[in-house]
């Protein structure tokens, strides 16, 4: 018996399909998330959140482009972020075009200007019995990964 049998799910999609699937989840989290006001952007912001309210973080999603490798700094943010999710449970994922995240998440509301997009957490609303589908599917995309020793896996979002 798998796991998907034991809870009622469609068993595991192969290779490329689930990588595609996923990147379909997270595009649809990341709009359902904002919709519902649970996603900040920006690694201060997310830090600051994580420092104050651990345990209404939901999902982590760091982000970086090809020149953002070289970046020091920004490399150590995320590894004291991945460590952090890490202790307090917290499923993350990694995505390499910051570019496809701002065209799905936008402009900041407020001033309209571009956000720092390099981590963006998923809280959990305070509407009571919320359950995600997407997030669901990412859970699960994030618990098959680390079966296989992939702590942090990169999505790919769809075009």
């Amino acid at each position: 018996m798998t796991l998907e049998e034991i809870h009622g799910q469609q068993p595991m999609p192969t290779g490329n399909d689930w990588m595609q699937g996923a990147g379909t989840a997270l595009h649809e989290l990341l709009v359902s998330a904002q919709r519902r006001g649970c996603l900040t952007a920006g690694v201060y912001e997310s830090a600051k959140l994580m420092n104050v309210d651990p345990d209404n973080v939901a999902f982590c999603v760091l982000a970086a482009d090809q020149e953002d490798e070289g970046d020091i700094a920004l490399q150590i943010h995320f590894t004291l972020i991945q460590a952090f999710c890490c202790e307090n449970d917290i499923d993350i994922v990694r995505v390499n075009d910051v570019a496809k995240l701002a065209a799905i998440v936008g402009p900041s509301e407020d001033s309209g200007e571009p956000r720092d997009l390099h981590c963006i957490l998923i809280t959990n609303p305070n509407e009571e019995g919320w359950k995600d589908p997407a997030l669901q599917k990412l859970n699960l995309f994030c618990e098959e990964s680390r079966n296989v020793n992939d702590w942090v896996p990169t999505i790919t979002l769809p075009e």
